[in-house]
């Protein structure tokens, strides 16, 4: 998100108004002594009457501006309307992995100095830990319910980033949940549930008026994953996507957010789809979001969209009143910018837009606000303070949750974990060895602290430490000899190498899947030298091809970190020395470097291109080389699964009005008499249900990340190999069993999307399989 030209001049104004409530010593606007010291009289104003229902109180509230005073309310930055005792507000906080400084509503200082940097989101996600991904959403929201109440930081939070990540080289992928949509959407839900669920009020009768801890806001909306590559960039890229694509694939975690999460908020995205604006386009937002999807909240674009509409994309030549007047009538409600405030009062005169209009986006944007308690105050956070910023407890999560996510990639002949009694002295080597501000990623703030790889592992052993490269870019191999030198006599080595913000990040995606520079002539020189065994610990979101390290017999071990957060050197140390047992999977593929010479980025389709020979995307549908699969992760343990209960068989009666409809197949394989029927015309009520019993047959504690696929019966053409279903992470004491139950909907679990983009059960033979672990069983269908 964000274009940064007019960062600086929004951050000064913003930190001029932020203080609107607190300098008067209140934290909410429908506070009497505050109207007392504004010399207004509070009754007078039914929006601060908390008799009535938010909807008159916010029509209330709207009605009594003028047209000039509710254009300015639209822009990220609200001025209030000091008349009638309403306060500025900073709409622009974020919040991806902890409470960020980036975006002008939330700064840092001498009272909060920091708060708690968790790892990104592609790490937490590997953790494949829904409760995990919850308690994060609940501590971060916590932190920043307190920092409100110190006047440091807003209440709505354009967090998380939901978009697949659809090609390996996309920069952003450090800030999304993976490349399977099933997934990308439960993490969406999830954490969004930590951030805004208040107890008690999950499911209240009337979601419009549900109580919200903080706003979450699901983004970038839609089919936006190009940032900047080989000379397209986002702000002119025009997204061309089918509607198979859309449905099955860019779409559904956003659903999913709204539905299951029920965000308060969506932000649009600065690219086309199909020639469209996304912030302009009324059947993505109002049809879809606001019609289909039913969202209980406001539609922000992402910021200075409206302005790359006209500047960059010159969309349908619009003027800066056309352009404020499209996207107003297309739903979009409020712009992280100045167009709204400079221009819909002219478009208004124009009479290119209604008035109504505003006001409508105007009711959305204060009902979230009232849910805030921004105008009643909210007496279950008032208590929040300092010491609940950076606690202990919200230290420890963060460095639980780099645990549970790092993945075990390689570990040959058990060499990890380490014995602290055998292994005395450390070499700790690379350009990460010393990593702190790396570990954080993008979107974050201040951390409460850093433990490096070398504090982490400095706990365990005598560590002797040298760079290998002057920074990530490693451009010359000065440094090695010096690191193969510390490695010659050290008891084990640990070389921590791979990628940072330099290499993949907003506004920057990747050229090659390779690590950069003379980092694999570091990794091969001091492996070939070192005395001891030598475990890689890689840093990176995306894959790296490190085909030549998983075959170098003198690499004993390699671990993927992702960016593990401000303890993420504490994490790295526990796990290579057994304190606590792998258990992560990798969320996305790790293609051979050769991928991206198959295909461009810009490229949009998931399927493969065969008039073009463009592989497919994503394990849904590529099936050649890759350095390591979705979902592989390793352990210090081994489990064996035993299926105790399955369904074997789904029988649906149809009635006159539900149809067969037809399913290509391959030639030779004759279709079923009913091939499928669309799920829209279904009940969709059948549930399928399995246990399996998870035995740990090693001699360590671990957990196991059980990963269930669903597989379309033989025969169909271009739909997916597999498809993620369901997963849970559970623990297994050595030598001990337990139970794992699921329970699916068969519509969403076992359903294909076709070329024409409907959505079907098919009839025959599925498959559910159970991760890797060769267990699979057969369900029928039958019409």
């Amino acid at each position: 998100m964000a274009e940064f030209q007019s960062f600086l001049l929004r951050t000064c104004i913003s930190f001029a108004f932020l203080f609107a409530l607190t300098s008067s010593n209140s934290t909410f606007v429908c506070d009497p002594a505050r109207f007392a010291e504004l010399k207004l009289e509070m009754s007078s104003f039914a929006f601060c009457d908390k008799s009535l229902p938010f909807a008159v109180r916010v029509k209330d509230l709207v009605d009594q501006m003028t047209l000039e005073e509710k254009v300015q309310q639209l822009g990220n930055l609200a001025s209030g309307v000091p008349r009638i005792g309403l306060p500025s507000y900073q709409w622009w906080s974020e919040a991806l992995h902890g409470v960020s400084d980036v975006g002008p509503g939330t700064f840092f200082d001498s009272v909060v100095p920091g708060a708690t940097s968790f790892p990104t989101v592609i790490l937490t996600t590997a953790s494949f830990n829904e409760s995990l991904w919850k308690t994060i959403g609940q501590a971060v929201s916590t932190e920043a319910r307190a920092m409100y109440n110190l006047g440091r930081a807003g209440l709505t939070y354009w967090s998380p980033t939901i978009n697949v990540v659809r090609d390996p080289r996309w920069g952003r992928t450090i800030e999304t949940p993976g490349e399977d949509p099933f997934i990308v959407g439960k993490y969406a839900a999830t954490y969004v549930r930590g951030l805004q669920d208040v107890d008690g009020f999950e499911k209240s009768k009337d979601l419009n008026s549900r109580p919200l801890k903080v706003s979450s806001c699901c983004k970038h909306y839609t089919a936006y994953d190009v940032d900047n590559w080989n000379g397209v960039d986002r702000l002119h890229f025009d997204a061309r996507v089918t509607e198979q694509d859309m449905e099955e694939t860019f779409q559904r975690p956003f659903e999913m957010c709204v539905k299951e999460g029920d965000a308060s908020s969506v932000m649009c995205s600065y690219n086309r789809v199909n020639g469209i604006p996304t912030c302009a386009d009324p059947k993505l937002l109002n049809q879809t979001l606001r019609g289909e999807w039913d969202l209980h909240g406001y539609i922000v674009s992402d910021c200075d969209s409206i302005e790359v509409m006209v500047d960059d994309h010159k969309f349908l030549g619009d003027t800066n009143e056309d352009a404020v007047a499209r996207t107003l009538k297309a739903g979009l409600n409020l712009d992280c910018g100045v167009y709204y405030t400079n221009f819909t009062a002219n478009s208004v005169q124009q009479g290119k837009v209604r008035e109504g209009d505003i006001d409508k986006s105007l009711k959305y944007l204060y009902t979230v606000l009232m849910r805030l308690g921004f105008f009643d105050g909210n007496t279950k956070y008032e208590s929040l303070g300092k010491n609940d910023v950076c606690s202990r407890q919200h230290i420890e999560l963060a460095t639980e949750a780099a645990r549970e996510g790092i993945v075990l990639l390689k570990n040959d002949e058990h060499t990890l974990p380490l014995n602290s009694s055998n292994f005395k002295t450390l070499a700790v080597v690379g350009p990460h060895a010393n990593a702190t501000k790396a570990m954080i990623g993008n979107y974050a703030g201040i951390p409460c602290r850093y433990t490096s790889p070398i504090g982490g592992f400095s706990a365990y052993a005598n560590v002797s430490y040298s760079m290998g490269c002057g920074d990530i870019a490693c451009k010359n191999d000065s440094l090695i000899f010096p690191a193969v030198q510390t490695a010659v006599n050290a008891d084990a080595t640990i070389i921590l190498a791979g990628l940072d913000l330099s290499v993949e990040a907003e506004g920057l995606d990747r050229e090659n899947l390779l690590l950069p520079g003379s980092q694999t002539e570091l990794i091969n020189q001091v492996a070939e030298t070192a005395k001891g065994p030598v475990v890689l610990v890689i840093m990176s979101a995306g894959g790296v091809d490190i085909s030549f390290i998983k075959n170098n017999t003198k690499i004993k071990a390699i671990l993927w970190a992702g960016y593990p957060g401000e303890e993420g050197g504490q994490a790295i140390a526990d796990i290579v020395f057994g304190k606590y047992n792998p258990g992560g999977r990798l969320p996305v593929t790790w293609y051979g470097a050769d991928y991206v010479n198959m295909l461009p980025l810009t490229s949009m389709t998931f399927r493969p291109v065969d008039s073009l020979h463009y592989p497919g995307r994503t394990y849904r549908f590529f099936d050649g080389f890759t350095v390591y699969p979705f979902g592989y992760g390793l352990s210090y343990t081994q489990f064996k699964y035993n299926i105790t209960y399955s369904a074997s068989s789904i029988s649906i009666k149809l009635d006159k009005f539900q149809h067969c409809r037809s399913i290509n197949y391959t030639d030779g394989i004759q279709p079923p008499q009913c091939p499928g029927v669309q799920t829209n015309d279904l009940a969709c009520d059948e549930t399928i249900k399995f246990q399996l019993a998870i035995q740990n047959i090693g001699n360590v504690d671990g957990s196991e990340v059980v990963i269930v696929y669903s597989k379309p019966p033989r025969g169909i053409t271009r739909t997916h190999f597999k498809q993620v279903i369901g997963f849970q992470r559970v623990f297994v004491e050595a030598g001990q069993s337990e139970k794992v139950t699921f329970k699916f909907n068969a519509c969403e679990s076992l359903k294909i999307v076709d070329y024409a983009a409907n959505s079907l059960l098919p009839s025959g033979e599925h498959s559910i399989i159970f991760g890797d672990s060769g267990v699979s069983v057969p369900l029928n269908v039958i019409y």
